[in-house]
């Protein structure tokens, strides 16, 4: 019997905005501050930093809860956008209960949002694989990190889910105060429509990804004025969508 190898860790991972719980999921034990952060900011329940009052990560036997003491405001936006569900991943699609919802009101984007070049985009997945600790440790983990031209990648987030991943780059942007309008968001997974869905929530106006998109993703891109580049690799790529903030 050969060893086993290194294993990615994740647990159940319980949302709670003031004792009311929005959403279980599994995650990756690390940055869960970020992770709550940012899920209610893609999940719109939070729309400015002051709404938050403390964030708490509590560990039971069976879990941990991420408990998030809001303003009123931001707690009833969160009771609108309740789901009691346990679910994979948190792609903030899983347990919605209907229709309408999938389809949700997205906030314009900053019409002073970052230009790249070509380099800049196709240099940024070698970037980000620099700072992916815990893929090197078990070869299945995905990663989101944020662009900043001249900078590199200034931020990077690593969950077993890539909804998860991008929530805590979202928590960890905010938390830094760092804008996204600032740069791009970088993934190393596939673009479905969740996550165009999450980085225009938080305010992201490009996306760059390693792997595909789906189509729903990229009508949803188009929609939202969203720069969605994909198949970044060996110095190509492919722009899908709004191209105005390129210079290739």
């Amino acid at each position: 019997m050969t060893a086993r190898p290194e294993l990615v860790r994740e647990g159940p991972v319980a949302i709670v905005c003031n004792a009311v719980t929005l959403g279980v999921m599994m995650a990756s034990p690390a940055d869960l501050e970020d992770f709550a952060l940012g899920f209610a900011v893609t999940e719109g329940v939070i729309r400015d930093p002051s709404e938050l009052r403390e964030i708490e990560i509590v560990t039971h036997a069976k879990g941990t809860e991420a408990r998030l003491w809001l303003t009123p405001a931001a707690a009833a936006r969160a009771a609108a956008r309740h789901r009691a569900m346990i679910g994979p991943v948190g792609c903030g699609l899983c347990g919605i209960d209907s229709l309408d919802k999938v389809e949700r009101e997205l906030p314009p984007l900053s019409a002073d949002a970052v230009h790249l070049t070509r380099a800049q985009v196709c240099g940024a997945p070698d970037l980000l694989r620099l700072l992916q600790p815990e893929h090197d440790r078990t070869h299945g983990c995905h990663a989101a990190g944020f662009l900043i031209p001249g900078r590199g990648i200034v931020l990077a987030r690593e969950d077993v889910g890539r909804h998860n991943a991008l929530d805590k780059l979202a928590g960890a942007l905010l938390r830094a105060g760092i804008a996204p309008a600032s740069g791009a968001v970088v993934l190393t997974s596939r673009v479905s429509t969740e996550m165009v869905q999450k980085a225009v929530m938080m305010g992201a106006a490009t996306v760059i990804a390693v792997s595909t998109a789906t189509d729903y993703a990229v009508r949803l891109a188009d929609r939202a004025d969203l720069t969605l580049i994909t198949r970044v690799r060996d110095g190509r790529c492919e722009v899908l969508s709004a191209p105005h903030r390129l210079h290739l």
